[in-house]
């Protein structure tokens, strides 16, 4: 599994666009091919930042759904609302089971 985080900051008279875009289309890329679990997040100090958690089966899953029509539908829109560029990172989850003492 891969875990995606996409920070982003956006103009503040931009956040209800934002908000609005993400409603209409969260079902869509929940469908996408190798897409487990989408959530949004938002900052706790600055209500202008979210975040978008996924978790996709794989990095060629996530690949795909880069490469698809939604994608190309989205993210453009997305990034003409932005304040700051976006940060975004993938990690891998580590199964770790520690007895503590």
């Amino acid at each position: 599994m891969l875990i995606r985080v996409v920070r982003m900051t956006f103009a503040q008279e931009q956040v209800p666009a934002f908000l609005q875009l993400f409603h209409a289309t969260k079902h869509r890329i929940r469908q996408q091919p190798g897409c487990q679990h989408l959530e949004l997040w938002q900052d706790a100090e600055n209500p202008a930042v979210y975040c978008t958690y996924s978790h996709w089966d794989d990095d060629a899953a996530l690949n795909g759904y880069r490469k698809s029509a939604l994608f190309g539908e989205v993210w453009p829109a997305t990034k003409k609302l932005f304040a700051a560029p976006a940060v975004a990172f993938s990690s891998a989850p580590i199964a770790v089971v520690e007895k503590h003492a």
